[in-house]
């Protein structure tokens, strides 16, 4: 039951399973993941890290100088916002911090002095340090749903489906919370609304959810924000699942879209949420192999006729990448590499590097030869895979510090590129993620006393100083 829950599966256990009636209730609250937060407590208190910390505890100020205390302070608010990413990453699920939870009326306005993104943010990292536990969690976030500004209504929205994430309810209170908000008049509250159901029930197959996104993709008239993140809500909620109805219904939103939309950015949304449906399925049990084959490869055929060879290339790679992600398919594998040697380049070519460490990152053997392939694709490719690689090498190595794979992302944490730097930046909190590793976080606080901008974002979502799960292994 606890390997079940902690997959995220959904099960029911009943009486041919288990006889004794307390027994099978006992199991069914594990699966359901219940009183994870409980537990998660009672073993943080055993380890001695249930003790919240601040930002500045975490920047560890006196160690980087003046530069650094003024990297760490709360007077703008940019450097305010970075201090609710670390706060919230270090302190969560623990119920309790020195930053959010802890304000006055006072502080509390100075908290929100940010712009309208940043707020949303700062009320959504209340979802982080109430993770798993509903009943606190709830009772914090409903406060700012009543409050007038649609972007701190749309981070509660989203707190509340982080709060409620992989904890299942037979009363559904996130789905009655945020269902409501979904048909909102403000744009940025339907975005939290859509989202936060989207987190709340990843991996549970609601059919509620099914018909009310459904639903909204049918609309010709939504927008196309709407539209998307509508669809990568699904693709939570039922991955893995190869649910053809969800498949179909996203590319018939692709065909009713103009030429101008197909060009939007958030249009690669769209390829990660089919991806979803299908991830990892390339490689099922043999019973199904062939029927999912199938399926997926006439979903792709579809895909393409709708676009040009350019967002053609993009679509197949991140769909294969997803669909075989985790199966360890050398072919696949030689396939992306193939794609990234070609000369005329493309953006299809950094997904490709990524599913390269997506489909090989399951067994130590092939993370060890994509390593090898990344090294080479960074010293021959062109900025579109140089600027992926970082972000593989965090992939292949979550929560693994090793020692050469940190030597290679500080070098490119300084990278002459932004774009390669940010990258790297966010893959050492990827390979450092609740390890407590001293010299990953040397590295990011020397790289927060520097002055980078939106990179000093980067910085703050991994300086974490403790480990973020206590009793799991991220």
């Amino acid at each position: 039951a606890f390997m079940i829950a902690r997959y995220g599966l959904s099960m029911e256990v009943d009486d041919e399973m288990v006889a004794d009636e307390n027994e099978k209730n006992a199991l069914q609250e594990i699966v359901n993941n219940t009183k994870l937060s409980e537990q998660y407590h009672m073993v943080a208190w055993d380890i001695g890290v249930m003790e919240p910390k601040s930002p500045e505890d975490i920047y560890k100020v006196h160690l980087i100088g003046s530069q650094g205390a003024k990297s760490s302070s709360l007077d703008s608010a940019r450097q305010n916002l970075a201090a609710t990413f670390v706060n919230a990453f270090v302190n969560a699920g623990y119920c309790q911090d020195k930053l959010m939870t802890a304000i006055s009326d006072s502080s509390e306005n100075l908290l929100f002095e940010k712009n309208e993104l940043g707020k949303a943010s700062a009320v959504a990292s209340l979802g982080m340090i109430h993770l798993w536990d509903h009943d606190s969690g709830f009772a914090i976030l409903d406060k700012y749903l009543q409050s007038d500004d649609t972007h701190v209504v749309a981070g509660a929205l989203l707190g509340i489906g982080i709060v409620s994430c992989g904890v299942k309810n037979d009363y559904d209170p996130a789905l009655a919370l945020i269902s409501g908000y979904s048909t909102s008049a403000a744009s940025i509250t339907r975005i939290g609304a859509i989202l936060g159901l989207g987190i709340a029930y990843a991996g549970s197959r609601k059919d509620k959810l099914k018909s009310l996104f459904l639903i909204t993709l049918s609309d010709s008239q939504a927008p196309l924000v709407d539209l998307v993140f509508s669809a990568i809500s699904l693709g939570l909620v039922f991955v893995g699942s190869c649910n053809e109805e969800i498949a179909q219904s996203i590319i018939s939103v692709l065909k009713n879209l103009i030429k101008a939309e197909l060009a939007e950015p958030i249009i690669r949304l769209l390829p990660v949420s089919i991806g979803l449906l299908y991830l990892g399925k390339q490689e099922g049990p043999k019973a199904n192999v062939v029927k999912v084959s199938e399926t997926f490869d006439e979903i792709m055929k579809e895909v393409s006729k709708t676009f040009d060879k350019i967002m053609k290339d993009y679509w197949d790679v991140t769909l294969m990448s997803l669909a075989y992600a985790g199966t360890g398919n050398v072919l696949k594998v030689q396939e992306l590499l193939s794609i990234c040697s070609k000369k005329e380049g493309g953006s299809h070519q950094g997904p490709a590097v990524l599913g390269i460490a997506l489909i090989a990152m399951a067994e130590e053997l092939g993370v060890e030869m994509a390593v090898r392939s990344l090294e080479q694709l960074f010293k021959y490719g062109d900025y579109n895979i140089r600027r992926a690689v970082p972000l593989a090498l965090g992939m292949l190595y979550i929560s693994n510090p090793k020692v050469d794979v940190v030597d290679t992302l500080s070098r490119l944490s300084n990278d002459a590129d932004g774009q390669v730097m940010m990258a790297a930046t966010i893959s050492l909190g990827l390979i450092g993620a609740g390890t407590n590793n001293a010299r990953i976080a040397e590295l990011l606080r020397k790289l927060s006393s520097q002055e980078h901008g939106v990179y000093l974002f980067c910085v703050s979502t991994n300086l974490q100083q403790k480990p973020l799960y206590p009793c799991f292994k991220p």
